[in-house]
Formats: C-alpha cells, sequence, structure tokens
C-alpha cells in the first residue's frame, strides 16, 4: 500500500472511530482487515479491482453487500488472503468470519434500518392467471397459455413483479380471454342470486356485481367501485339483452381491471414500515401455496381479521399445504430453482448420440424432481434428502434410464433405491442433463450449478477470450478430457474459479449426458476423483453427497433465500439477508423439515410487512 494511501486509511480510521466506537466493524474486524487484506486491496493498483479502503463502518458495507458476502466467502474457504502472504491464525481467521456474518445478517438496527422492501404492481404471470381463472370460474381452459412469455427475474422465478410488463398485445389478449371465459363457465359459478318477482332486476344484478368483484379482486369493494360497474349492465339491458348476459358484460369489465390482473398493497403512509392488512396476508399467501386466489376458508379468515392471529395462520399454512393445489409449489418452485424447466425448450442433448433421449423420456425426466418436492411436502419430510435419499419418483421411461426393474408404469410411483448413487437432486437426470453439452458432459457446467443452486456460492463470469474446450470427451492430442481441462485450469486466470467448479463436477462424471450410469469414457475407466477447497477429497457422487451434508449450512441458507424470494415474487436485497438467516437456523432447529421452511418464510418480516410509501428506496446513508 502507498504512502498515501497509508495516509488516507489513516485518516478515514481516525474519523470513523470517533463516531464509531460502538460500531463492532469499526472495534474488531476492521484492524484485522488492514492488517491481511489492505495490501492487496488497499493501494492505487487494488487486485481484482477490490479496494476495501472505503469501508469504514457498519452502514459502509451495505452499499456492496454482494461484495462482502464474496469477501467471507474467500476468507472462510482460506482463498484469501493469498498462500504466499501472511496468515491469519485459525482463531482470527474464525474471528474474521463469524464477526463479519453477524454485521452482515445481523446489523444493528440503530445502523441500518429493518426494511421488508417494497413490491411493484404484481401482474398475474401465465399461471397465475390459469388457475386464478380456474378457481374463480371453474373452467378448465388455459387462455393464458397464448399470452406473451413471462420473463425470468431476480431470484430465477417468473412470479418476479419487477419483470412482469404489460406489453400492448398483452391487453388485447386479455379482453379475449375475457371473453372466452365468462362463455365458458357454468351459471352457478357466475351468479349468486337471481332475479325473482319480489326482487328488481337491477338490485339482483348490484349483489352479484358486489359478489364478483370481492372475489375477483381478492377483498371487500366499495359501493363506489359497484356503481362504476352497473352502468355496463344498464347499457346492456337498455340493449334488451337478458339479465345473465348483462351481468356478464359488467364482469367483463372486472376481469380486465387492473385490481384484477394485478395484486396491488395499499403502501402505508410515511416512512414507517406496516403490517400487510388480512386480505393481502390472505392473498400473499394464496399465491405463494397456490399460485392461484384465496379460497371460500382464506376469505373468511380474512373476513373475521383472524390471519393476524400466530396460530390461525399456521393451521391456513397447513391446510392448504395438505390440499392437492399446493402441487403448484412444488411445480413451479422445484422447476424454476434447479432451472430443469429450461429442458422443454432447449435442444440438449443430441438425440444421434443418445437416440434413447425422446420426448416421454425428457418429460419423465422433468417430472421427476417436482414429484420428489411434492412428496417432501406432503409427508413434511426433511428437506436434506434433495442432497440425499433412499428412494426417488419414476415411471417407466425414467426407470429404464436409471437401470431400475419392476417399473412399468406410465405413471410415477415412488421407488427405493438399492444405493446412494441416483437419490437426492445431483443424482437427477434432468439436473445431469441441464448441466451438460449435446455430445458430452461438462464439469465445468455441473460444478457451477453446485455452486450456485445447491450451496449459494457462484463464482464470478468467466473472463472474456477464454479457450473453449472440444465439443465431445473423445481424446484430443492424446489426451483425455479431464487432462484438457487440467490443461486449461493452468491458465492463472482460470485457475481459481475451475479449482472450485471442477472438482464438484468431476464427481459426477459416472453420470452420462442424459443421466446414464457409466463407468467409462473415451474408452477409460471415469475418474471422478478430486479435491475440493479447503483439502476435502470426494471421489464419485456419494463422495460429493457427504460433502454437502457437511456443508448443509450453507445449503439452507441457499435454500431459506430462494424459497422467499419466491414466496415475496421479487428478489432479494441486502436488508432481506437477517430474514434468511433466521429462516435458515430455525429450519435447522425444526429437523429441517419442508412444513418448517414453508412457516418460516410465511412468518418472516418481509413477508408479513411492507414499507412506508415515503421511505427511501435506498435506506443506507452513511452516519
Amino acid at each position: 500500500m502507498s504512502r498515501l494511501h497509508q495516509l488516507i486509511w489513516v485518516a478515514l480510521s481516525t474519523a470513523t472511530l470517533a463516531m464509531g466506537a460502538d460500531d463492532a466493524y469499526v472495534r474488531e474486524l476492521r484492524p484485522q482487515l488492514d492488517k491481511y487484506c489492505l495490501d492487496c486491496h488497499g493501494g492505487k493498483k487494488t487486485k481484482g479491482g477490490v479496494n476495501l479502503v472505503g469501508f469504514t463502518n457498519t452502514v459502509s458495507l451495505f452499499h456492496e453487500p454482494a461484495l462482502w458476502d464474496k469477501v467471507v466467502r474467500q476468507i472462510e474457504e482460506r482463498q484469501m488472503p493469498p498462500e504466499d502472504k501472511p496468515q491469519p491464525s485459525a482463531n482470527e481467521r474464525l474471528h474474521l468470519v463469524e464477526g463479519l456474518k453477524k454485521v452482515l445478517d445481523d446489523p444493528d438496527p440503530a445502523l441500518v434500518p429493518r426494511d421488508p422492501g417494497s413490491v411493484v404492481a404484481h401482474r398475474l404471470n401465465r399461471n397465475e392467471y390459469n388457475l386464478t381463472i380456474r378457481d374463480l370460474l371453474g373452467v378448465d381452459t388455459r387462455p393464458a397459455d397464448n399470452f406473451p412469455v413471462d420473463g425470468g427475474g431476480g431470484g430465477g422465478f417468473d412470479n418476479n413483479a419487477d419483470t412482469l410488463f404489460v406489453p400492448p398485445i398483452l391487453m388485447e389478449k386479455y379482453l379475449a380471454a375475457a371473453e372466452d371465459v365468462l362463455a365458458a363457465a357454468k351459471p352457478e359459478r357466475l351468479f349468486v342470486l337471481l332475479p325473482t318477482w319480489w326482487r328488481r332486476d337491477r338490485s339482483v344484478a348490484e349483489d352479484n356485481l358486489r359478489w364478483f368483484a370481492s372475489r375477483a379482486f381478492r377483498r371487500p369493494v366499495s359501493a363506489d367501485e359497484v356503481a362504476r360497474l352497473l352502468p355496463l349492465y344498464d347499457a346492456a339491458q337498455a340493449h334488451g339483452q337478458p339479465f345473465e348476459v348483462a351481468v356478464k358484460s359488467a364482469y367483463k369489465a372486472v376481469l380486465v381491471s387492473p385490481y384484477f390482473l394485478f395484486r396491488l398493497e395499499h403502501e402505508p403512509a410515511g416512512k414507517a414500515p406496516a403490517r400487510l392488512n388480512d386480505y393481502e396476508l390472505a392473498t400473499r399467501l394464496s399465491y405463494f401455496l397456490w399460485s392461484s386466489m384465496p379460497d371460500d376458508e382464506l376469505f373468511a379468515a380474512a373476513d373475521a381479521g383472524r390471519l393476524s392471529d400466530a396460530k390461525v395462520l399456521e393451521a391456513q399454512v397447513r391446510r392448504m399445504l395438505a390440499d392437492p393445489k399446493s402441487r403448484a409449489l412444488a411445480e413451479q418452485f422445484t422447476s424454476q430453482w434447479l432451472g430443469t424447466k429450461s429442458l422443454a425448450t432447449t435442444s440438449n442433448p443430441d438425440r444421434g448420440r443418445f437416440p434413447q433421449y425422446n420426448d416421454p423420456l425428457r418429460n419423465a425426466m422433468m417430472a421427476e424432481p417436482v414429484e420428489f418436492f411434492a412428496a417432501l411436502l406432503r409427508e413434511d419430510s426433511s428437506l436434506l434428502q434433495l442432497l440425499d435419499a433412499n428412494f426417488t419418483y419414476a415411471n417407466a421411461d425414467l426407470a429404464r434410464l436409471y437401470g431400475i426393474s419392476n417399473v412399468t408404469s406410465t405413471n410415477f410411483v415412488r421407488v427405493t433405491l438399492p444405493d446412494r448413487r441416483r437419490g437426492g437432486i445431483v443424482g437427477m437426470a434432468a439436473v445431469l442433463t441441464k448441466t451438460s453439452y449435446p455430445l458430452r458432459t461438462s464439469p465445468v457446467l455441473r460444478g457451477k450449478w453446485i455452486l450456485e443452486e445447491i450451496l449459494g456460492t457462484p463464482p464470478p463470469p468467466p473472463p472474456p477470450l477464454v479457450k473453449t474446450l472440444p465439443p465431445n470427451d473423445e481424446k484430443h492430442d492424446g489426451l483425455t478430457f479431464r487432462q484438457q481441462l487440467e490443461q486449461h485450469r493452468k491458465d492463472p486466470n482460470c485457475a481459481g474459479c475451475h479449482s472450485r467448479m471442477d472438482p464438484l463436477g468431476f464427481a459426477l462424471e459416472n453420470f452420462d449426458a442424459i443421466g446414464g450410469w457409466r463407468d467409462q469414457v473415451a474408452g477409460q475407466p471415469v475418474d471422478a476423483s478430486g479435491t475440493l477447497v479447503g483439502g476435502d477429497k470426494v471421489d464419485g457422487v456419494i463422495g460429493l453427497k457427504d460433502a454437502l451434508l457437511a456443508r448443509k449450512a450453507l445449503f439452507l441458507r441457499h435454500l431459506a433465500g430462494k424459497m422467499l424470494a419466491y414466496g415475496l415474487g421479487r428478489g432479494l436485497e441486502y436488508y432481506d439477508a437477517p430474514a434468511v438467516k433466521q429462516i435458515a437456523e430455525h429450519l435447522g432447529q425444526r429437523d429441517c423439515r419442508a412444513t418448517a421452511l414453508i412457516l418460516e418464510v410465511v412468518n418472516s418480516y418481509p413477508f408479513q410487512w411492507r414499507r412506508g410509501e415515503d421511505a427511501p428506496k435506498d435506506v443506507v446513508t452513511s452516519p
């Protein structure tokens, strides 16, 4: 570090210490960073573009929380400081890691105020629209399948409000869909009352509109809202339309209203966050667990103002998870978290190289993780079985690929596995196919996927102009594919990330590009061994599972964050870290049960609260 930067650092330290005597980062952690990190990350030429000089207090860390997550991970994994630099003792390293984690995960609210975040007007995505129409009108059609495709957003889910735009063509689709679904609906699902000789048509129409709009808007409607719908009924009646048709003309307006197409919540006045009201909580809950509107029982609980009672809320969660409609959670969350949904739209793998890969097998691959996760929810099993289990779900097509006999059904059945090679998501064909190239496996893609989607510790993007590896796993220049990759890793620009990814990916090399088991590659025995960062050795998928189970805290935290992002319908921000930490910790204390994860998300601060309308978008400011 240059003399000038040393002086700057001392000046910043002195000023910060004066006003941050109660700041644990200033008092306990920054001196260690000064001692071991500033030589490379505090001078004019900072390595990796990381300059830690400006992070002078706890608040400043939250200007770049992703960077500090990386700092913590690299210190914990002994990637930093580099081997040729002075090393902290084991106690110093542990103190620094745990101290930084506490600051980032559970900041002092006097320094970093609690923030539940805000959600923009949340348009129903295609799946939510279809299921809401089903539950509102009782029709089996899927009109939204013809809508423009929804974009994926933060957290990797297509229910992210920030990416659910409204292109002009969508309004035309909404109008057409409203007409079609109203025409297809049974009368008994459209009218709560019909005219009688003692009640005039208009009075009955008003009651029906109030009832229908309240269900469609997922809250009680005001007298003014009903009054604005009645002229549509009056106009249809004036043109000689019968009662049912005239009411439907007003219903059409309901189905293209923003209050139906969007999940809208009130913004609390002022800067202070406020709890959601019972109807908003019911709606968040139903779209989290069912991807659809609240049912009559949930509406009744909201009407009575009882959802704010923790026992009532838990009872509703358990009831809703037991309902077949909760399969929507398993389908939407699992396929998007694991990325297996993409198999429906990608060309992988090469069907000439893998002739057994066909549409029925692909569909079975995609269904397996959904059936597996649905079983964990249904049986309230340990979520650690996602890492290692003695069973799976398969039909005849998938069982044939797995070498499992006596499964002849086209439907999925529970299958007890003979050993530990296959159970859990890393042994599922959908994951193994997604993380392969058309002609060969990819230890790099598989290792990267494990880091990102199981451990939540993604590597940085590759440097530009990196030499690519061959498209198949045949020998080239006398070298096996593994030897070619080891040569590639000698590039210092690539070595750091590959040292983290490759051993994880090579542990899965016994699985080919569609997830079938193999003992040889290009005529050579499979080498599935490797050494993880930190020195742990793994050999094959069973060793990999043991290594992942040893890191279950990372897995549970990542899973908690993913489920929270899905439940909120938005990407997570730095201010969500305390909630994620609490969910993961409580999940571990409750035997990692599937229902515990759902309940912890529902009971979390960001799920039940909302930011005030006058709150700044970025609440982190320097003192």
